[in-house]
């Protein structure tokens, strides 16, 4: 089964801006990653300054060859000095092993 990463980031509402900016710069090497099937960055609407980056990986072994690669430290460089760091060090990864899914049915 799949497993999902989630990063949980602690942003201050000043910095939330610039935080985004650095995601719209990533490299976007992750997309050709053997074993990536999908990432979404979340925004917190209310009641959080968190914001999750939710990653999804055809096994655990996938995800741990890419985040001990290269591809992983460019991805994280944030689009250089100039956006980086936006973010608190607070930070959390969680980590879940999909058991079940579910998509629209569609003809």
């Amino acid at each position: 089964m799949s497993v999902v990463k989630i990063n949980a980031i602690t942003v201050p509402k000043d910095k939330q801006e610039r935080f985004e900016e650095r995601f719209k710069g990533r490299a976007g090497a992750v997309e050709s990653t053997p074993g990536f099937e999908w990432f979404e960055l979340l925004r917190p609407v209310e009641g959080t300054d968190q914001y999750l980056v939710y990653t999804r990986w055809e096994s655990e072994e996938a995800y741990r060859v890419w985040e001990s690669g290269q591809d992983f430290a460019r991805a994280h460089e944030g689009g250089g000095s100039e956006l980086a760091p936006a973010a608190s060090n607070s930070s959390h990864l969680w980590s879940y092993e999909v058991i079940e899914s579910a998509a629209p049915d569609r003809p």
